[in-house]
């Protein structure tokens, strides 16, 4: 398998390593990271403050050329009634994105010991995954530990492992 990140607006160096180190470690693929594209002209809704994912989503399959192609953001995104949303993905589909904005929360997730920076990596290569994992077919996961658990908050973003379960690695491979 092949995945494309596309960064889109400015994105930290760190973002665009840990999301293909994310990818690589958990799915053993090629990614490729293309140059940073500008965020879409039409996805900004003015009401709310925030961005609408699916025109990120649209944005990584017309620029990326992978199996798989994933826009990363630092635009704070939405998806109809949702507050907010760390990413999204088609289900079975080719398109995903991420979001950086909400994970960048001061919350240390209990690892007090652990550095700002390297939780927000963690959090930067589980999202990455996930919604990459919902690309392959992957839904929700009841494992609380599983890379798919549904995570509306950073604490529970936090508590899962940055790998699937063997059950939903069976259902990939």
């Amino acid at each position: 398998m092949h995945v494309d990140i596309v960064p889109v607006g400015e994105l930290p160096a760190v973002v665009k390593r840990e999301a293909s180190t994310g990818l690589r470690s958990v799915y053993d693929c090629e990614v490729t990271v293309h140059d940073a594209e500008p965020v879409p002209e039409n996805a900004y809704d003015v009401d709310r403050d925030q961005y609408r994912a699916e025109e990120f989503i649209d944005l990584a399959r017309r620029v990326g050329s992978g199996e798989k192609n994933i826009a990363v953001t630092g635009k704070d995104l939405f998806y109809r009634r949702r507050n907010y949303v760390f990413g999204l993905a088609y289900l079975d589909g080719n398109g995903s994105v991420i979001s950086t904005y909400r994970l960048q929360t001061s919350s240390d997730g209990g690892f007090s010991n652990r550095s700002a920076s390297d939780i927000f990596a963690d959090r930067v290569r589980k999202e990455v995954v996930h919604e990459i994992g919902h690309t392959l077919g992957l839904e929700h996961c009841d494992n609380k530990r599983c890379v798919m658990n549904f995570s509306p908050t950073v604490h529970e973003v936090d508590v899962k492992d940055e790998n699937l379960c063997g059950t939903c690695e069976r259902n990939v491979y």
